[in-house]
C-alpha cells in the first residue's frame, strides 16, 4: 500500500496548466526522486504536498486516509526542507536547531550533539547563522531535519550549496531515513546512490 498517494492534481500557473491530472504513489521505505527542466513544477509539487500552496484540485491520501495537505496529523509527520534553509540569521546554528525541533519535541543534549556531528557541523554550530556560508547553513538545516523525527521528508534540491562530501551525505541521510521505515520525496538531479528497489523516478515536463 502507498504511504502517500496523489490523484488528479490540478495546478494553474498564470493562464496555463502546470499540472493537469498528475498522479503518484510512494510506498514507505521508498524515495520518489523528482526531476525535470526548470519551470517543470518540481518546487510547486513539493509546496503543494507540504500545504504551502493551494492547488485547484487534489486528492491526497496519507496512510490510506483521505486528507487535506493542511491536515494537522499529516503535518505532524512531515518535514519540509526548501531550496533556501529557513533559519533565523541572528540566532546561532544550535539555537536554530533547538527552536525548530522544540516546536515538536523535547531535545536532549546527546541527540543534539549526535545530529550536529552526523552532518559535520561541529565547528560552526555555535556561530550566528548570518556569519555562516550557504553550505554551512544547509548543514544546520539538515541537523534539524534529522532531529524532526518525521516519517515523511519533502526535500527541494537538498544538496544545494554543498561540497562533494556534503552531496554524498544527502544520499546517506536519505538511505538512513528509508531504513528507519520513512518515506522521502526529493526534487534533485543528483545521483543519490540508492538501490534501484528504493528509488522511484518521476520526470516532470510539459506533458505532465
Amino acid at each position: 500500500m502507498p504511504e502517500l498517494s496523489v490523484k488528479n492534481l490540478l495546478v494553474f500557473r498564470g493562464e496555463r496548466h502546470l499540472f493537469r491530472g498528475l498522479a503518484l504513489a510512494v510506498p514507505a521505505q521508498r524515495c520518489l526522486q523528482i526531476t525535470g527542466v526548470n519551470g517543470a513544477g518540481k518546487t510547486t509539487l513539493l509546496r503543494v504536498l507540504a500545504g504551502l500552496l493551494e492547488p485547484e484540485h487534489l486528492e491526497l491520501r496519507w496512510r490510506e486516509r483521505a486528507i487535506s495537505p493542511r491536515d494537522a496529523g499529516y503535518h505532524g509527520e512531515l518535514a519540509y526542507l526548501g531550496h533556501d534553509a529557513a533559519l533565523k540569521a541572528d540566532l546561532t546554528g544550535l539555537e536554530n536547531i533547538r527552536f525548530a525541533v522544540g516546536l515538536r519535541s523535547t531535545l536532549g543534549p546527546a541527540a543534539l550533539a549526535a545530529a550536529i556531528a552526523r552532518v559535520g557541523a561541529q565547528k560552526f554550530a555555535d556561530r550566528l547563522v548570518r556569519t555562516l556560508s550557504a553550505g554551512q547553513k544547509r548543514r544546520i538545516a539538515l541537523a534539524s531535519l534529522l532531529l524532526s523525527g518525521s516519517s515523511l521528508w519533502l526535500l527541494d534540491e537538498p544538496a544545494t550549496n554543498l561540497d562533494a562530501a556534503g552531496q554524498a551525505l544527502i544520499g546517506e541521510l536519505i538511505g538512513e531515513q528509508l531504513a528507519r521505515g520513512g518515506t522521502v520525496i526529493a526534487a534533485t538531479h543528483q545521483d543519490l546512490g540508492l538501490a534501484a528497489t528504493a528509488r522511484i523516478a518521476l520526470e516532470l515536463g510539459s506533458g505532465t
